[in-house]
């Protein structure tokens, strides 16, 4: 309920929070106003300081046109003391709170509402996972999201860089081991020199001096 205003106020009330499942929004801007005001215009708003226009809806006695955001779908319709906002297909990342602006446009004064407390809008997400062929509808809440996916993501690179460590661990040891057996187990057969390969000689047998016999 709005209190009654002095001449030329406009005050504005909003429902504080709406949650939307199904991407689709309504919210209702109820106002008050005490003046001689014949055109209007209304106006929903984005974020803390206001600084996006969603979309506005101004009126006379005769006409009324509206106009939205490209990156909204919106819809404003003016009914009597209220005028209501229609937003869909909306995304998490328009989970924000918005402010209705009224404003007496003509003739003067020109008067607008003080700001109001706004309406936060939460857009939940929802994930279909597929169990045993029936889909299964989980619901996560927007904020959790990047803790969600930030935790997945660390998961699968820590099990990944430990099975790649695992790997070099092996490679490394079996490279070592190779390395010990070859320095242990060396060919300790005495050779012959290459000139006397024709004697027949056993590869093993040492090599006879014969300038001892001669005379």
């Amino acid at each position: 309920p709005l209190p009654s205003l002095p001449e030329n106020k406009i005050l504005v009330s909003q429902h504080p929070l709406l949650t939307v499942a199904n991407k689709t929004a309504t919210l209702v801007c109820n106002y008050a106003y005490n003046g001689t005001g014949k055109e209007f215009r209304a106006s929903l708003h984005k974020g803390t300081d206001s600084a996006v226009e969603v979309c506005f809806i101004s009126w006379n006695t005769t006409k009324t046109s509206s106009n939205s955001n490209k990156e909204f779908n919106c819809q404003g319709i003016h009914d009597k003391d209220k005028v209501i906002f229609s937003l869909w297909n909306m995304s998490a990342s328009q989970t924000d709170i918005y402010f209705c602006k009224i404003e007496a446009m003509y003739p003067p004064p020109y008067v607008y509402n003080e700001k109001s407390n706004g309406t936060v809008i939460h857009v939940k997400v929802f994930f279909v996972l597929f169990f045993k062929e029936t889909p299964i509808q989980i619901q996560v809440p927007q904020s959790e999201i990047p803790l969600w996916i930030m935790v997945a993501v660390t998961g699968v690179l820590a099990f990944y860089s430990m099975l790649i460590t695992a790997v070099f661990i092996n490679y490394w040891q079996k490279s070592k081991k190779n390395m010990y057996h070859q320095s242990d187990y060396m060919n300790m057969t005495p050779r012959h020199p290459p000139y006397q390969k024709n004697k027949g000689y056993p590869s093993y047998a040492p090599t006879r001096d014969y300038t001892a016999y001669r005379s």
